[in-house]
């Protein structure tokens, strides 16, 4: 099976599908939906976004098959380059939202925007790693051990138990945070007692 797809992946790369046809369709389509969206060349002209869709896809691709772009500013090999990181940090952002959402819509909504900054950061990193704008800070976490996470954690976790207990009520023994105040709240009476 491996096999099968690793000649499948040659054959893409041969005959110009990962060069030409993928990067076509991805700037067609997006060229396309943005020209129907503002409608810039009038309501109903989907011919000529069509067209125009069309002969900016063609200008994209056509000078990498060519070979005519510079040295280190290929559009088509910096979108191949950078796309694979970009799609896992979509994909990184919607599951910290997933996550997030299990906390309450509250709390989700006021970290969109953060989140979406911080993707946003990543993009442009991704960019213009990809361009060879800048190198990246490969030892920039170097100083990031597996004894300094551990830590942080055992600091997170007593962090969080301490702001339950001492946080005012606002609705006293509603949902799972409440039943959890009460426990902690019996615990701690019980090792007052004692």
């Amino acid at each position: 099976m491996v096999t099968a797809l690793n000649t499948l992946a040659t054959y893409f790369q041969t005959y110009g599908v990962l060069d030409f046809f993928l990067p076509f369709i991805l700037v067609f389509t997006i060229v396309y939906a943005t020209l129907a969206k503002i409608k810039i060349l009038g309501e109903g002209k989907k011919q000529f976004n069509v067209i125009v869709s069309l002969v900016l896809a063609l200008l994209f691709v056509v000078p990498h098959i060519l070979g005519t772009y510079p040295l280190g500013y290929d559009p088509v090999a910096v979108m191949n380059e950078a796309l694979p990181s970009i799609s896992l940090v979509s994909v990184a952002a919607i599951m910290v939202l997933l996550l997030m959402g299990v906390f309450g819509t509250r709390f989700a909504q006021g970290a969109v925007p953060f989140i979406a900054l911080v993707a946003l950061g990543f993009v442009v990193y991704i960019f213009g790693s990809a361009l060879n704008l800048w190198n990246g800070p490969y030892d920039a976490f170097s100083w990031w051990t597996p004894e300094l996470s551990e830590l942080l954690v055992v600091i997170l976790v007593f962090g969080l138990v301490i702001w339950l207990i001492v946080k005012e009520p606002t609705q006293e023994g509603r949902g799972v945070m409440g039943g959890l105040k009460k426990g902690l709240e019996a615990l701690k009476k019980g090792f007052e007692r004692v």
